[in-house]
């Protein structure tokens, strides 16, 4: 699957949904993502549900407490409703 993504891709938990980040580097076993209003995480390649024509898409049981947070609060300062 990793041969699939490419730096700056989109990167989304549910397909046509909110992107909430972009892939910042592509690395052996896992992808470095920025997250907005929150910063880089690092991702393994597990958790990628689908990849290609510009974007990531996660299955959020692979992913930390941590980043599941950062995700939910990606776009709070925008819309206080998300």
């Amino acid at each position: 699957m990793w041969e699939k993504v490419r730096d700056g891709f989109d990167v989304f938990v549910t397909e046509g949904g909110h992107a909430f980040g972009a892939v910042r580097q592509v690395r052996k076993s896992e992808l470095v993502i920025y997250v907005e209003n929150a910063g880089d995480f690092e991702v393994p390649f597990e958790a990628v549900k689908e990849a290609g024509d510009g974007k990531v898409v996660l299955d959020k049981s692979h992913l930390s407490p941590k980043l599941c947070q950062a995700i939910a609060n990606a776009h709070r300062g925008e819309d206080p409703r998300i």
